[in-house]
């Protein structure tokens, strides 16, 4: 089994979505100025880079990311390729196997985004229909490869059909190299009480080449467009 990490590095070159803060690391002791050890201070906002937004996000009475049990941050996911798309919706999901699916990540053009140090508006996202196909279908995680699941002219409603059905949102993967298929996710979020979001590591676990566990590909890679 390989391990593929699929999280986009905190710096200050890191894309910034609009309205949120940039990373931040500065010296606090170091050993050049005699200090005894390196000690940095980071500054960040709570949804920088990859991130979970857990349903505090939207809802001031919706779990925090504490609150989150782990148990849906590891196991089986399914990664399904959309090429071509610049708006996932339930015209493309229909044709994709995610129904029963628990966990479903999206890998779009956007992974190629992440090679442009500014930040994209036109980043692939998912629709207020293709959410609700999403929970119609019984998934209860999903992930995108970019800074948001949902469009710069959305008004919230993909991220409040999601997180108030207690689907979790996993945004800013990095889904580049990563063949369609069945994996092992492996999603840790920095344990913040009270969070309404946080960074993670995100991990899969396949094979050393040719896609996930055990899969068709024929079945996750389909022409959408």
């Amino acid at each position: 089994m390989r391990i593929y990490d699929i999280t986009v590095p905190l710096s200050a070159q890191l894309p910034v979505y609009p309205g949120d803060c940039g990373f931040e690391l500065s010296p606090w002791n170091r050993i050049a100025n005699g200090d005894e050890a390196n000690v940095s201070r980071l500054s960040f906002c709570s949804h920088a880079g990859t991130h979970l937004d857990p349903p505090r996000h939207f809802d001031d009475a919706g779990a925090s990311i504490d609150e989150i049990p782990l148990d849906r941050l590891v196991g089986r996911a399914l990664v399904l390729e959309l090429e071509e798309v610049q708006t996932i919706g339930r015209e493309e999901l229909h044709r994709l196997p995610v129904r029963g699916v628990e966990r479903v990540l999206f890998k779009t053009r956007n992974s190629r985004l992440w090679h442009q140090p500014d930040f994209s508006p036109d980043f692939t996202a998912l629709s207020p229909d293709g959410a609700q196909y999403l929970v119609e279908s019984g998934v209860k995680l999903v992930g995108i490869d970019y800074l948001s699941i949902e469009g710069m002219d959305g008004d919230g409603t993909v991220h409040r059909t999601l997180l108030e059905n207690d689907v979790l949102v996993i945004e800013g993967l990095n889904l580049e190299g990563i063949d369609p298929g069945e994996y092992e996710l492996i999603c840790l979020p920095i344990k913040v009480k009270g969070g309404d979001g946080a960074p993670v590591r995100a991990l899969l676990r396949g094979p050393a080449a040719g896609g996930g566990l055990s899969f068709d590909p024929h079945t996750t890679k389909w022409p959408v467009s």
